[in-house]
């Protein structure tokens, strides 16, 4: 079989095949495993920032039979994760079953229901493979997505516009003032990074969020959301608790001159973060609206403020793209909701798999790993998946639960309660 992607998500799927002795071989595009958090070369586009660290903690985020070193920090930075995974397929031996520098171009079921994939080498050799089953486990941070349309006037904008793709270090901007838009986690990380560098960095928001520090009462959040007592409460109740908790350690966000959020926690998107606060309340950051245009070097914002900027850093985001898949796979026709079962095969694909499509609240690690084994045990008969209808019914149910709380849009339907999906994979 293959698996595309040598990720995180990736390694955890080749490893549960490799327990069970099914062959496989995992095609990956980069020159190296690790996904988002492997070590970029000079020039290279991506894959991350170099100050990125973990939201999550290290025991909820290595992988259960390779735990990370009691040595790393609960928040390990990008250079020691990317060691981490790379240590962790050299001692899986997962090494010598991935192909690096291999992109897939395509992948089509023949009429035999096989899958034949057609991938491309870094010489430029193209190969044709027949596989019985791939896994796609490449991921959701897939291609940049910036505003659309751009402010008017970005076109004869006189400084630089990028997106966060394109952004390694804050030491590049140094002297320079920088414009940060958005507040999601990749928004607060960037513009915490830039305000040690640049000459002002001022962070434009035009929806609020809830931001929420990666600690509270002293413990991390993640490890607080995985006690036993936090998953007695019920859903209203935990909400109550953390909106309550959240007052007490930072009060209101309007009081920092950000937006307050349009909805209740949980039911988007959280932005973890333990600088970010901090750095606006010392005037390293400086929050403003939303970009109503610009002009030469000026940024001019919706509340009438403006500022001079020698760049933009667009964290917006990405958009999930597989090109290489049939069209309206894993998204349905109308691209509005990936359509997966149990958030890991579609209905009508026999013998496609994805793991790692899936947003938690907290560490992805084992629910990525509760996938993979799941996947293994069908691919190894051990246990089978019901008929199209069902599978389609249970996808309804789904995402209706979905739309009530997020919205029906394709980030939404990959949303997930940790605790709740691991008892769902468990039983299946």
């Amino acid at each position: 079989m293959c698996v595309i992607g040598a990720g995180l998500s990736g390694l955890a799927t080749a490893h549960a095949l490799a327990t069970r002795g099914i062959d496989f071989v995992c095609l990956e595009k980069a020159p190296d495993v690790g996904g988002i958090w492997r070590q970029p070369g000079a020039g290279e586009r991506g894959p991350a920032y170099r100050s990125l660290h973990l939201n999550s903690a290290k025991q909820l985020t290595g992988y259960a039979d390779f735990p990370m070193s009691s040595e790393l920090p609960l928040y390990p930075g990008h250079g020691d994760v990317a060691s981490y995974l790379r240590s962790f397929a050299e001692w899986a031996g997962l090494l010598p079953r991935i192909e690096l520098r291999t992109e897939v171009l395509s992948v089509r079921q023949d009429s035999c229901g096989g899958w034949t994939v057609i991938s491309r080498d870094a010489g430029g050799k193209t190969t044709e493979r027949r596989f019985e089953q791939v896994v796609v486990a490449s991921g959701h941070n897939t291609e940049a997505a910036l505003p659309s349309p751009l402010p008017p006037g970005s076109d004869s904008f006189a400084g630089t516009i990028l997106h966060s793709m394109d952004y390694q270090s804050g030491s590049d901007f140094a002297g320079q003032r920088v414009v940060v838009v958005g507040m999601g986690a990749s928004g607060v990380d960037i513009a915490a990074d830039l305000s040690r560098h640049a000459t002002r960095t001022v962070l434009s928001i035009r929806r609020g969020l809830h931001i929420v520090p990666k600690q509270l009462f002293g413990t991390s959040v993640d490890l607080i959301a995985d006690a036993p007592w936090w998953s007695e409460m019920s859903f209203p109740e935990q909400r109550r608790f953390v909106e309550q908790a959240l007052l007490v350690a930072r009060g209101k966000l309007s009081d920092y001159g950000l937006p307050e959020p349009d909805h209740p926690i949980f039911a988007s998107a959280v932005t973890i973060s333990d600088e970010i606060l901090s750095l606006i309340r010392h005037g390293a950051v400086i929050p403003r609206p939303a970009i109503e245009s610009l002009d030469g070097s000026r940024v001019s914002f919706t509340d009438g403020t403006s500022v001079e900027a020698d760049a933009i850093v667009y964290c917006t985001g990405f958009r999930m793209a597989f090109p290489f898949l049939p069209a309206g796979c894993p998204a349905g026709p109308q691209q509005e909701a990936v359509e997966l079962y149990k958030r890991v095969v579609p209905p009508d694909r026999a013998g496609l798999y994805f793991t790692g499509l899936i947003r938690p609240h907290g560490s992805i690690t084992r629910l990525v790993e509760a996938q993979a084994r799941w996947v293994a045990r069908i691919i190894g008969g051990d246990t089978t998946l019901p008929a199209a209808d069902v599978m389609r019914k249970e996808i309804s149910g789904y995402l209706s639960s979905i739309e009530e709380r997020y919205g029906r849009t394709a980030g939404a339907s990959i949303q997930v309660d940790v605790g709740t999906y691991l008892r769902e994979l468990q039983d299946a």
